[in-house]
């Protein structure tokens, strides 16, 4: 199940505020840590949307830790997993009964000293030549990182071999309107 929120005029003071009564008392606490406004809203609505999702699996208790790694987990429910992640342009939420991992990144061009460092020379080749550099690096990028959340490693130093690997099937979005990229890595059997 995915969940995508990207009318990003709705984050307002007012909205955020709106929001806190219908999240429990660590979420409260975690959105208010955000010093700017778009992260208390982004914590709050991210939230929300899981909570949405999760409903109709008659999940209520949202209970949540963290992996050595920092990857959340529900507590009571291990057998459901899920991912969140936000950028300035947009929200996106997964829920699967596997393994899943999402990320939404707004485009940003890169400088050849980030893609060197952060793809392998096929993928940088691919980048370099393609029509619009900006979009392909953003795509490549939530498709390493939704990997990576997958797996619940977390960022590693090597980010040049993340795609190498086998187990999970990748789908990614391109939303050229509102300017941002989105992948889920779905899991085969990790």
């Amino acid at each position: 199940m995915l969940s995508i929120f990207d009318d990003m005029t709705q984050a307002t003071e007012a909205e955020v505020q709106h929001m806190l009564p219908l999240v429990d008392e660590q979420r409260c606490h975690e959105a208010l840590r955000y010093r700017h406004l778009f992260g208390q809203f982004a914590c709050l609505k991210s939230w929300l949307m899981l909570k949405d999702l999760l409903k109709p699996l008659g999940i209520n208790n949202m209970k949540i830790d963290f992996n050595a790694h920092g990857k959340p987990f529900l507590v009571h429910y291990p057998q459901v997993h899920f991912n969140l992640s936000h950028c300035k342009n947009g929200i996106a939420v997964a829920v699967d009964f596997a393994p899943i991992g999402i990320d939404i990144e707004s485009f940003r061009k890169p400088d050849l000293a980030l893609i060197r460092k952060t793809m392998n020379p096929a993928e940088a080749e691919w980048i370099l030549a393609s029509t619009d550099p900006t979009v392909a690096f953003t795509q490549y990028w939530t498709k390493k990182e939704a990997v990576l959340k997958l797996r619940g490693t977390g960022l590693v130093d090597d980010l040049h071999g993340v795609l190498d690997g086998e187990g999970y099937r990748l789908e990614t979005y391109i939303n050229k309107e509102k300017r941002y990229a989105l992948s889920i890595a779905f899991s085969h059997n990790l």
